[in-house]
């Protein structure tokens, strides 16, 4: 079963990646990237709505590209210019548009950013709860399950594997436990990381605004190195104390020293840390929001549990 729901995440993910849209990097007639000559970050071709920039409006004149034909990001819809394919018009297009109304009313495109991304978590709400609650469930059969792979420890035979399932099976039913369940959250997390990623760098009202102290369009790596503002290591900081502390809450085991598995949330920390020096800080943000998000789901999921068992 578990051998099942990994192929059907997997093939998802691969239908997925086979019809997202990209973002084009600006490059100038010697193909050399083109940057903010503010922020040192590299500009994106494919823009979906006209800069307020003058200076960076100059630029991309200079390189060839036609903004007149682009409308201002605060007048953008979700048919501007026109299909461009499944993903763009699905995924990324409606999600810049919900982004860009709600900067038009708050001022600030960080702030419109979170709250799209809290209506978001909050309509996928009965679904990620329910991948919350597999999880305390999983950690409720873990002794059971413990003690089944003790018993076939060392066993490999046809005959063995499958008594080995069937009494998993047995287990799963008796906690009402659905492992394919468990790849809901990732299914649902992936499309949205690539769309806001798409969206940030593809909508210059996104990647030119700042938030306190922080340029969204500007990655950790080049705020830090280029422009040398600690802000953004805080914001790093701030990415990997909540994506463990989030990892953390989704344990199913008390980690043995002898699981080799025990490492996992460190390691998964880790990557995510790496990945966020080189993502825009706007995308940080969300990771940080979805991040806090997934802490007050699992706690609000263990209370009531706890609040269940005590009736």
């Amino acid at each position: 079963m578990k051998q099942k729901s990994k192929k059907i995440f997997f093939l998802l993910a691969i239908i997925l990646l086979l019809t997202t849209g990209c973002t084009k990097t600006l490059k100038d007639s010697n193909k050399k990237v083109v940057t903010n000559p503010e922020t040192g970050q590299s500009l994106t071709e494919n823009i979906l709505c006209r800069p307020t920039n003058e200076k960076i409006i100059k630029i991309y004149k200079e390189n060839g590209v036609n903004i007149n034909n682009l409308p201002k990001c605060s007048n953008f819809s979700i048919t501007t210019g026109g299909y461009e394919g499944l993903w763009n018009s699905i995924f990324v297009k409606p999600l810049a548009f919900v982004i860009l109304w709600f900067n038009n009313y708050v001022k600030n495109a960080a702030v419109a950013l979170i709250i799209t991304s809290l209506i978001i978590r909050l309509i996928a709400y009965p679904l990620t709860k329910k991948t919350a609650m597999q999880s305390e469930l999983l950690k409720k059969a873990q002794p059971e399950l413990k003690r089944l792979e003790k018993k076939y420890e060392g066993k490999t035979d046809q005959e063995s594997m499958m008594k080995k399932s069937q009494e998993m099976t047995m287990i799963y039913r008796k906690y009402n436990i659905n492992p394919i369940s468990g790849c809901v959250y990732a299914l649902i997390q992936l499309p949205l990381f690539i769309a806001f990623l798409e969206a940030i760098n593809r909508v210059p009202a996104l990647f030119e605004g700042n938030f306190l102290g922080l340029q969204l369009g500007t990655t950790p790596s080049v705020g830090l190195l280029t422009n040398h503002n600690f802000l953004y290591l805080i914001l790093i900081a701030i990415v990997g104390a909540t994506t463990y502390y989030s990892f953390s809450m989704n344990k199913t085991t008390q980690q043995e020293a002898e699981d080799p598995m025990k490492n996992m949330t460190t390691i998964m920390t880790v990557m995510i840390v790496v990945m966020g020096f080189f993502m825009s800080s706007a995308l940080c943000i969300y990771w940080v929001t979805t991040n806090l998000f997934t802490v007050a789901q699992n706690l609000i999921v263990k209370r009531s549990k706890k609040d269940v068992s005590k009736k």
